[in-house]
């Protein structure tokens, strides 16, 4: 199914669509504040591995992250933090940054790699942000293969639609996407170390 939302005024009923299908453990498409990526919800882990197998690789601890509607869902899955590392993100959350955290025991091991890491997002997207909100839990989510050749297939909707439409549940036109991941920020050592930029700067002050 491919559809469009409108990111100034997301249309209630596919909204409430795309949540339907998650809670059924469908796999979705959709825009971020980065690149377009692609999720299931948490509930349902066994859509996992269809994910992997759409991407076409298998890569360890920090392939998926949590996606989150706010720093409110956090503490369901990772360890406490220290306060510097909580206004870090506060600070920039919502944004396209991955601040990579300790998992707790609620995160399933096959998320926390060999450094028992989980990958956390609150992306600045209204629709996600939406969709995030009516779903009440979050979304396991992952970037769409990257093409060097071919970079327009992760960014625009029609082609995405047209390389993966058949592959997943819904794919969601959110309008033109991003061609930068988003920033990775590894907050499990004594200071946060950035281990990738993004498209935009990490304000730390």
């Amino acid at each position: 199914m491919y559809f469009k939302i409108y990111p100034d005024n997301p249309q209630d009923r596919l909204i409430e669509q795309t949540v339907s299908t998650l809670q059924k453990g469908g796999i979705v498409i959709y825009p971020t504040d980065s690149v377009y990526g692609m999720g299931c919800s948490v509930e349902y882990l066994g859509s996992v591995p269809r994910m992997e197998r759409i991407k076409g690789y298998y890569t360890p601890s920090t392939r998926l992250s949590f996606l989150c509607y706010d720093l409110s869902q956090l503490s369901t899955y990772c360890r406490p933090m220290s306060n510097s590392v909580f206004r870090l993100m506060k600070k920039n959350l919502p944004g396209p940054y991955t601040f990579l955290l300790q998992g707790n025991s609620q995160v399933p091991k096959m998320f926390k790699g060999k450094k028992h890491t989980v990958g956390i997002r609150v992306p600045d997207n209204p629709i996600l942000q939406q969709i995030l909100r009516e779903l009440g839990v979050p979304v396991i989510s992952t970037s769409l293969p990257w093409d060097p050749a071919e970079p327009e297939y992760g960014y625009d909707p029609d082609l995405i639609n047209e390389r993966f439409g058949e592959l997943v549940d819904i794919v969601i036109d959110g309008g033109p996407g991003g061609q930068d991941p988003s920033a990775i920020i590894d907050c499990t050592g004594p200071e946060p170390l950035v281990i990738r930029q993004g498209p935009k700067p990490l304000m730390d002050k």
